[in-house]
Protein backbone atom coordinates (compact mmCIF):
# COMPACT_ATOMS: atom_id res chain seq x y z
CA UNK A 1 0.00 0.00 0.00
CA UNK A 2 1.48 3.54 -1.07
CA UNK A 3 0.61 7.38 -0.21
CA UNK A 4 -0.98 7.33 -3.29
CA UNK A 5 -4.16 4.61 -2.92
CA UNK A 6 -3.54 5.78 1.00
CA UNK A 7 -7.70 5.81 2.40
CA UNK A 8 -7.94 6.93 5.58
CA UNK A 9 -11.39 5.78 6.87
CA UNK A 10 -13.94 3.99 5.53
CA UNK A 11 -16.84 6.40 6.03
CA UNK A 12 -16.65 10.11 6.68
CA UNK A 13 -15.79 11.28 10.05
CA UNK A 14 -18.94 13.14 11.83
CA UNK A 15 -17.92 17.01 11.88
CA UNK A 16 -20.61 17.23 14.46
CA UNK A 17 -19.48 14.72 16.89
CA UNK A 18 -15.51 15.22 16.79
CA UNK A 19 -16.86 19.36 17.83
CA UNK A 20 -18.62 17.75 20.35
CA UNK A 21 -15.71 16.21 21.73
CA UNK A 22 -13.27 18.92 21.19
CA UNK A 23 -15.62 20.99 23.88
CA UNK A 24 -16.07 18.27 26.27
CA UNK A 25 -12.13 17.12 26.69
CA UNK A 26 -11.64 21.33 26.21
CA UNK A 27 -13.91 21.69 29.71
CA UNK A 28 -12.84 18.95 31.23
CA UNK A 29 -9.11 19.13 30.95
CA UNK A 30 -9.26 22.71 32.15
CA UNK A 31 -10.90 22.03 34.79
CA UNK A 32 -8.28 19.36 35.97
CA UNK A 33 -5.38 22.30 34.83
CA UNK A 34 -6.97 24.88 37.50
CA UNK A 35 -7.33 22.19 40.39
CA UNK A 36 -4.10 20.80 39.53
CA UNK A 37 -2.31 24.06 39.99
CA UNK A 38 -4.79 25.25 42.53
CA UNK A 39 -4.26 22.32 44.86
CA UNK A 40 -0.25 21.47 43.66
CA UNK A 41 -1.28 17.63 43.75
CA UNK A 42 1.35 16.87 40.93
CA UNK A 43 1.25 13.66 40.08
CA UNK A 44 -1.56 13.94 38.55
CA UNK A 45 -0.11 15.46 35.21
CA UNK A 46 0.05 12.60 33.54
CA UNK A 47 -4.16 12.75 33.19
CA UNK A 48 -3.95 16.32 32.39
CA UNK A 49 -1.60 16.00 29.85
CA UNK A 50 -3.63 12.76 28.87
CA UNK A 51 -6.91 15.48 28.21
CA UNK A 52 -4.52 17.31 26.23
CA UNK A 53 -4.13 14.66 23.92
CA UNK A 54 -7.44 13.61 23.78
CA UNK A 55 -8.61 17.24 22.88
CA UNK A 56 -5.94 17.61 19.99
CA UNK A 57 -6.87 14.28 19.10
CA UNK A 58 -10.49 15.07 18.31
CA UNK A 59 -9.08 18.45 16.75
CA UNK A 60 -7.39 15.86 14.03
CA UNK A 61 -10.79 14.11 13.39
CA UNK A 62 -12.47 17.49 13.23
CA UNK A 63 -9.49 18.35 10.30
CA UNK A 64 -10.17 14.82 8.73
CA UNK A 65 -13.58 15.50 8.56
CA UNK A 66 -13.21 18.68 6.67
CA UNK A 67 -11.04 17.10 4.52
CA UNK A 68 -13.26 14.53 3.17
CA UNK A 69 -12.76 12.39 1.33
CA UNK A 70 -9.52 13.69 0.01
CA UNK A 71 -7.69 12.90 3.53
CA UNK A 72 -4.05 14.10 4.42
CA UNK A 73 -1.84 11.78 6.38
CA UNK A 74 -1.69 14.94 9.48
CA UNK A 75 -4.59 14.81 10.89
CA UNK A 76 -4.89 11.61 10.90
CA UNK A 77 -1.94 10.40 12.15
CA UNK A 78 -2.41 13.08 15.07
CA UNK A 79 -5.87 11.47 16.15
CA UNK A 80 -5.03 7.91 15.89
CA UNK A 81 -2.11 7.90 17.62
CA UNK A 82 -3.47 10.51 20.62
CA UNK A 83 -6.50 9.00 21.33
CA UNK A 84 -4.69 5.67 20.99
CA UNK A 85 -2.13 6.45 23.52
CA UNK A 86 -4.02 9.28 26.36
CA UNK A 87 -5.20 6.20 28.25
CA UNK A 88 -1.57 5.14 29.24
CA UNK A 89 -1.50 8.82 31.01
CA UNK A 90 -4.63 8.20 32.32
CA UNK A 91 -3.27 5.02 33.96
CA UNK A 92 0.45 6.43 35.15
CA UNK A 93 -1.47 9.12 37.42
CA UNK A 94 -4.10 6.05 38.49
CA UNK A 95 -1.56 4.30 40.16
CA UNK A 96 0.48 6.87 41.70
CA UNK A 97 -2.91 7.33 43.33
CA UNK A 98 -2.96 4.13 44.87
CA UNK A 99 0.68 4.61 46.32
CA UNK A 100 -0.32 7.53 48.24
CA UNK A 101 -4.04 6.06 49.72
CA UNK A 102 -2.79 3.34 50.96
CA UNK A 103 0.32 5.46 52.57
CA UNK A 104 -2.87 7.51 53.77
CA UNK A 105 -3.94 4.82 55.43
CA UNK A 106 -1.36 2.85 56.95
CA UNK A 107 -2.21 0.20 54.89
CA UNK A 108 1.32 -0.71 53.42
CA UNK A 109 0.99 -4.48 55.14
CA UNK A 110 -2.26 -5.16 53.38
CA UNK A 111 -1.02 -4.74 50.12
CA UNK A 112 -0.22 -7.65 47.34
CA UNK A 113 3.01 -5.48 46.35
CA UNK A 114 5.11 -3.38 48.40
CA UNK A 115 4.03 0.40 48.32
CA UNK A 116 7.78 1.65 47.77
CA UNK A 117 7.53 -0.93 44.38
CA UNK A 118 3.97 -0.65 43.54
CA UNK A 119 4.03 2.88 41.70
CA UNK A 120 7.68 1.78 40.11
CA UNK A 121 5.99 -1.87 38.83
CA UNK A 122 2.87 -0.40 37.42
CA UNK A 123 4.29 2.99 35.92
CA UNK A 124 7.18 0.51 33.90
CA UNK A 125 4.35 -1.40 32.36
CA UNK A 126 2.28 1.59 31.52
CA UNK A 127 5.62 3.21 29.67
CA UNK A 128 6.08 -0.07 28.37
CA UNK A 129 2.17 0.09 26.80
CA UNK A 130 2.79 3.49 25.79
CA UNK A 131 5.81 3.25 23.89
CA UNK A 132 4.24 -0.07 21.93
CA UNK A 133 1.53 1.83 21.03
CA UNK A 134 2.81 4.32 19.90
CA UNK A 135 5.17 2.53 17.84
CA UNK A 136 2.89 0.79 16.34
CA UNK A 137 0.57 3.79 15.32
CA UNK A 138 3.75 5.32 13.28
CA UNK A 139 4.86 1.61 12.04
CA UNK A 140 1.02 1.50 10.69
CA UNK A 141 1.69 4.70 8.50
CA UNK A 142 4.78 4.17 6.99
CA UNK A 143 3.37 2.90 3.44
CA UNK A 144 3.07 -0.41 2.83
CA UNK A 145 0.65 -3.54 3.69
CA UNK A 146 3.44 -5.33 5.97
CA UNK A 147 3.91 -2.61 8.10
CA UNK A 148 0.09 -1.63 8.52
CA UNK A 149 -0.38 -5.27 9.70
CA UNK A 150 3.21 -4.95 12.07
CA UNK A 151 1.44 -1.82 13.27
CA UNK A 152 -1.37 -2.90 14.51
CA UNK A 153 0.18 -6.34 15.97
CA UNK A 154 2.05 -3.78 17.99
CA UNK A 155 -0.96 -1.79 19.02
CA UNK A 156 -2.03 -4.97 19.99
CA UNK A 157 1.01 -5.89 22.22
CA UNK A 158 0.67 -3.01 24.40
CA UNK A 159 -2.45 -2.99 24.63
CA UNK A 160 -2.75 -6.48 26.04
CA UNK A 161 0.00 -5.06 28.24
CA UNK A 162 -1.89 -2.55 29.23
CA UNK A 163 -4.99 -5.03 30.14
CA UNK A 164 -2.33 -7.04 32.60
CA UNK A 165 -0.97 -4.22 33.91
CA UNK A 166 -4.53 -2.77 34.64
CA UNK A 167 -5.98 -6.05 35.53
CA UNK A 168 -3.36 -6.97 37.89
CA UNK A 169 -3.56 -2.92 39.55
CA UNK A 170 -7.51 -3.85 40.19
CA UNK A 171 -7.03 -6.77 42.03
CA UNK A 172 -4.29 -5.30 44.25
CA UNK A 173 -7.48 -2.20 45.16
CA UNK A 174 -9.74 -4.91 45.77
CA UNK A 175 -7.70 -7.06 47.97
CA UNK A 176 -6.38 -3.86 49.82
CA UNK A 177 -9.79 -2.78 49.94
CA UNK A 178 -11.25 -5.72 51.53
CA UNK A 179 -8.13 -6.67 53.36
CA UNK A 180 -8.29 -3.34 55.19
CA UNK A 181 -11.92 -3.43 55.53
CA UNK A 182 -12.02 -6.45 57.36
CA UNK A 183 -9.11 -5.95 60.07
CA UNK A 184 -10.40 -4.21 63.02
CA UNK A 185 -7.15 -1.66 63.78
CA UNK A 186 -6.73 -1.02 59.82
CA UNK A 187 -10.31 -0.54 59.74
CA UNK A 188 -10.23 1.86 62.86
CA UNK A 189 -7.68 3.68 61.10
CA UNK A 190 -8.84 4.00 57.54
CA UNK A 191 -12.29 5.14 58.91
CA UNK A 192 -10.67 8.76 59.70
CA UNK A 193 -9.78 9.37 56.10
CA UNK A 194 -12.24 9.41 53.27
CA UNK A 195 -10.37 6.80 51.25
CA UNK A 196 -13.53 4.74 50.25
CA UNK A 197 -14.60 6.79 47.62
CA UNK A 198 -11.04 7.41 46.45
CA UNK A 199 -10.97 3.68 46.07
CA UNK A 200 -14.15 3.45 44.24
CA UNK A 201 -13.01 6.24 41.96
CA UNK A 202 -9.60 3.73 41.17
CA UNK A 203 -12.13 1.30 40.46
CA UNK A 204 -14.80 2.71 37.99
CA UNK A 205 -11.97 4.21 36.36
CA UNK A 206 -9.93 1.12 35.84
CA UNK A 207 -12.83 -0.91 34.91
CA UNK A 208 -13.56 2.19 31.97
CA UNK A 209 -9.81 1.66 30.74
CA UNK A 210 -10.62 -2.19 30.67
CA UNK A 211 -13.62 -1.93 28.67
CA UNK A 212 -12.10 0.35 26.45
CA UNK A 213 -8.36 -1.49 25.67
CA UNK A 214 -10.30 -4.99 25.51
CA UNK A 215 -12.85 -3.38 22.61
CA UNK A 216 -9.44 -1.64 20.87
CA UNK A 217 -7.66 -4.96 21.05
CA UNK A 218 -10.78 -6.50 18.99
CA UNK A 219 -10.75 -3.62 16.69
CA UNK A 220 -7.12 -3.99 15.81
CA UNK A 221 -7.34 -7.48 15.34
CA UNK A 222 -10.45 -7.10 12.93
CA UNK A 223 -7.97 -5.08 10.93
CA UNK A 224 -8.77 -1.63 9.22
CA UNK A 225 -11.46 -2.89 7.06
CA UNK A 226 -13.38 -4.69 10.19
CA UNK A 227 -16.63 -3.99 11.81
CA UNK A 228 -15.24 -1.56 14.22
CA UNK A 229 -12.99 0.28 12.71
CA UNK A 230 -15.35 0.99 9.79
CA UNK A 231 -17.83 2.37 11.72
CA UNK A 232 -16.95 5.43 13.99
CA UNK A 233 -19.40 5.54 16.73
CA UNK A 234 -17.50 2.79 18.19
CA UNK A 235 -14.90 5.30 18.28
CA UNK A 236 -16.91 7.97 20.61
CA UNK A 237 -18.88 5.36 22.74
CA UNK A 238 -16.13 2.92 23.40
CA UNK A 239 -12.80 5.41 23.61
CA UNK A 240 -14.16 9.05 23.95
CA UNK A 241 -16.97 8.44 25.87
CA UNK A 242 -15.28 6.10 28.47
CA UNK A 243 -12.26 8.70 28.58
CA UNK A 244 -14.06 11.52 29.27
CA UNK A 245 -16.36 9.62 32.25
CA UNK A 246 -13.07 9.21 33.96
CA UNK A 247 -11.60 12.59 33.64
CA UNK A 248 -14.92 13.50 35.08
CA UNK A 249 -14.83 10.70 37.66
CA UNK A 250 -11.80 12.43 39.22
CA UNK A 251 -13.38 15.65 39.06
CA UNK A 252 -16.20 14.75 41.02
CA UNK A 253 -13.60 12.93 43.70
CA UNK A 254 -10.66 15.01 42.83
CA UNK A 255 -7.22 13.25 44.77
CA UNK A 256 -6.30 16.63 46.17
CA UNK A 257 -7.89 15.45 48.84
CA UNK A 258 -5.21 12.05 49.24
CA UNK A 259 -2.12 14.78 49.17
CA UNK A 260 -4.52 16.92 51.70
CA UNK A 261 -4.35 14.20 54.10
CA UNK A 262 -0.84 13.12 53.20
CA UNK A 263 0.00 16.71 54.39
CA UNK A 264 1.10 18.15 50.60
CA UNK A 265 -1.39 21.11 50.95
CA UNK A 266 -4.49 21.73 49.65
CA UNK A 267 -7.85 20.12 49.08
CA UNK A 268 -11.18 20.62 47.27
CA UNK A 269 -14.01 21.14 50.04
CA UNK A 270 -17.34 20.21 49.04
CA UNK A 271 -18.24 23.81 48.18
CA UNK A 272 -15.57 24.41 46.23
CA UNK A 273 -12.93 25.79 48.23
CA UNK A 274 -9.68 24.84 49.84
CA UNK A 275 -8.40 23.18 52.76
CA UNK A 276 -4.76 24.02 53.76
CA UNK A 277 -2.97 21.20 55.75
CA UNK A 278 0.31 23.75 56.43
CA UNK A 279 0.19 26.86 54.74
CA UNK A 280 4.10 26.43 54.28
CA UNK A 281 3.58 23.71 52.36
CA UNK A 282 1.66 25.93 49.86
Amino acid sequence: MSFENWVAYTYTPSMGAAVLFIILFAIITLLHTFHLFRTRTWFFIPLMIGGYFELVGYIGRAMSSKESPNWTIGPYVMQSTLLLVAPALFAASIYMELGRIILMVKGEHFSLVRVTWMTKIFVAGDVLSFLMQASGAGIMVSGSESSMSTGQNVIIGGLIVQIVFFGFFLVSAVVLQRRVAVHPYAAAVASEYPWNKHMWALHSSSILVLIRSVVRVVEYAQGTYGYLMSHEAFIYVFDGLLMFALMAIFIAIHPSEVNYHLGRGRAITAMGGLKVKDAAMV
